[in-house]
């Protein structure tokens, strides 16, 4: 994992993604930043969030 996971939700990112590590009940993103590439994207097809890894569930 390249980023920090923090204590409070990103305030009005939405994410559903509940396979994240980032991911918190509720649809909140964790992370301490998000990354969404690529640059030049020209719709939603081409784009990807980079700041996305599994979660290891125990």
């Amino acid at each position: 994992m390249r980023l920090e996971k923090g204590q409070n939700p990103i305030s009005r990112v939405k994410c559903v993604v509940n396979t994240c590590g980032f991911y918190e009940s509720g649809d909140h993103c964790l992370a301490s930043e998000i990354e969404i590439q690529p640059r030049n994207a020209s719709d939603t097809e081409e784009t990807d969030c980079a700041t996305f890894y599994p979660k290891h569930e125990s």
